[in-house]
């Protein structure tokens, strides 16, 4: 029997929106698939890249649901569902990166505790970032893990690391930390006119994104602050430490593009080859940024890619 269409406009029926709070009680978004009946595949924790919501994914998402997995998903603090951090409502800002760190350990504890094995830790972009700092840091152990485009470096000028995090380090003192490092468009909220062009090839679900942003205007979110973008510098700086990614000993699945223009394609690859258990499927130019966001073609082979590493990394229980 075939599968019903997949709504991306639509929360599924079986899926529970609610709030966590954090340990400093900052409350939190987060959705839920319980599992299937007659047994679950394990558990798969989710999380959203920079200006993300889950909404974006819930394709995804609920495909994994349907393949028996036990699905989780969850906002940042400071974006999306989960308030502000900055001095306006869409200036994404953070004081620092251990901060959301610091979240995602408290969630793993007592997700672990509540969801069955194996436990899957997976993100996008800057979500990447974080929970591989989180795997640098030993603050989480999953039992496997994969990243969509992950934010290991952004894309920019090509100099040094410690240059780049120079500058952002004075540009934080001359001016407000929590101002936009960069234009978004000439009206305030108003999406860039090119923004389309970096994220995915597909007309629609590009329009799925924005139609959620009409329903639910609290999900709108901006520019980075120039706070976040030296926070970002300097945690990238702890990812790529020497020993940093060599002592993660967990099987890591990452998707790259060599035609990402936000996120650094040469990092991730880089990155992929220090991780011990580290895996790299790269796309070219058929694909954009979001690429679990993609043309069929491609987002077909990403999402065939997932499941394959994690039937062999994490097989199923006869």
């Amino acid at each position: 029997m075939q599968s019903a269409p997949i709504d991306r406009r639509a929360i599924p029926p079986h899926a529970i929106e609610s709030k966590w709070q954090a340990a400093d009680g900052h409350q939190l978004r987060r959705i839920d698939w319980p599992g299937e009946d007659g047994g679950v595949r394990g558990s798969i924790l989710f999380l959203p890249g920079r200006g993300d919501f889950y909404e974006k994914y819930l394709e995804s998402l609920e495909q994994w649901h349907r393949d028996g997995w036990r699905v989780t998903a969850a906002d940042w603090r400071g974006q999306a569902g989960s308030g502000r951090l900055g001095n306006d409502d869409t200036t994404g800002h953070v004081e620092d990166f251990a901060d959301w760190v610091a979240d995602l350990e408290h969630f793993w504890t007592e997700w672990v505790k509540t969801t069955p094995g194996p436990h899957v830790l997976a993100a996008h972009s800057m979500g990447g970032h974080i929970v591989m700092r989180a795997l640098v840091d030993g603050a989480v152990s999953p039992d496997a893990v994969f990243l969509s485009a992950p934010m290991l470096g952004m894309s920019g000028p090509p100099l040094p690391l410690p240059m780049l995090h120079s500058v952002a380090r004075v540009m934080t003192m001359v001016g407000e930390p929590t101002r936009p490092a960069w234009k978004w468009s000439e009206k305030p909220g108003e999406v860039p006119a090119h923004r389309r062009e970096l994220l995915t090839h597909d007309d629609e679900r590009y329009e799925d994104e924005l139609w959620w942003r009409e329903q639910r205007p609290e999900l709108v979110m901006g520019p980075g602050s120039w706070g976040w973008v030296e926070r970002a510098y300097a945690s990238t700086r702890v990812i790529e430490a020497d020993g940093a990614m060599e002592k993660v000993n967990v099987p890591v699945l990452i998707i790259s593009t060599t035609n990402d223009k936000l996120v650094s394609h040469p990092a991730v690859r880089k990155a992929a080859q220090r991780l011990p258990k580290g895996e790299l499927a790269e796309f070219g130019d058929e694909s954009h940024h979001e690429i679990l966001r993609e043309v069929p073609a491609v987002r077909d082979k990403a999402m065939a890619a997932i499941r394959e590493f994690l039937d062999r990394v994490v097989p199923a229980q006869k």
